[in-house]
């Protein structure tokens, strides 16, 4: 049986580390936790934000429902207030198609 790596994840994500993973400006980070209240990053003794796996897919949510999906922050914020479980599952089949869209592309790119 071949050997697997486990993927590795951390507990905590610095901003700079969110902020590029969404490649966006820390500003903006800090923008929306602010706005949004499902963002609750803990603060080391120097007062950086850390941030859990939980805030990061909070924020793959607010960052599709604003940037992707283009609504308002008031609406995303009224959206995921209503009802957050149907986002988020929303949001879960949209990440499994686009894994599926770039898979079948691999595939078809290898078969030319």
């Amino acid at each position: 049986m071949p050997y697997k790596e486990k993927k590795v994840e951390k507990l905590f994500y610095p901003i700079g580390e969110v902020a590029k993973m969404f490649d966006v400006n820390t500003s903006l980070i800090r923008f929306w936790e602010k706005e949004f209240d499902i963002i609750k990053p803990k603060k080391n003794n120097k007062g950086n934000r850390l941030f859990t796996q939980q805030d990061v897919d909070n924020f793959h949510i607010i960052f599709h429902l604003v940037k992707e999906r283009g609504m308002t922050l008031s609406g995303a914020k009224k959206k995921l207030k209503e009802n957050k479980e149907d986002t988020e599952n929303n949001f879960k089949v949209v990440k499994i198609l686009q894994e599926i869209r770039n898979e079948l592309l691999a595939i078809r790119e290898d078969l030319s």
